[in-house]
């Protein structure tokens, strides 16, 4: 994997943007059941800066790549579903990756 490039960079969004997005998890019920927020203030900030730069490089990697709308549409649809981007990682972004190698 080419990692200097912009959609070995949306790859690894993908795959850290996921996991801040399943932290919710962990911190959610820290939060409810504990009266523990802190947590989840730390992870909401997280991944909302996380799931920025992961729209941003979607779209940057769009323009290079000139995606289509259906492609484009479940690229972006995959940032606000719980394990979606490994899923966009797999089917789309490995895939475009390996018919540019």
């Amino acid at each position: 994997m080419n990692f200097r490039s912009a959609l070995g960079i949306l790859r690894i969004l993908a795959f850290v943007e996921g996991i801040s997005y399943l932290s919710f998890a962990l911190t959610m019920p820290l939060k409810y059941m504990f009266d523990m927020p802190m947590p989840n203030k730390i992870v909401g900030m997280a991944h909302g800066i996380l799931f920025i730069a992961y729209c941003v490089m979607v779209f940057v990697v769009n323009l290079d790549k000139k995606w289509s709308l259906r492609i484009n549409f479940w690229a972006y649809f995959a940032s606000l579903i719980p394990f979606a981007t490994f899923v966009a990682d797999a089917k789309i972004f490995k895939v475009e990756q390996e018919k540019g190698a």
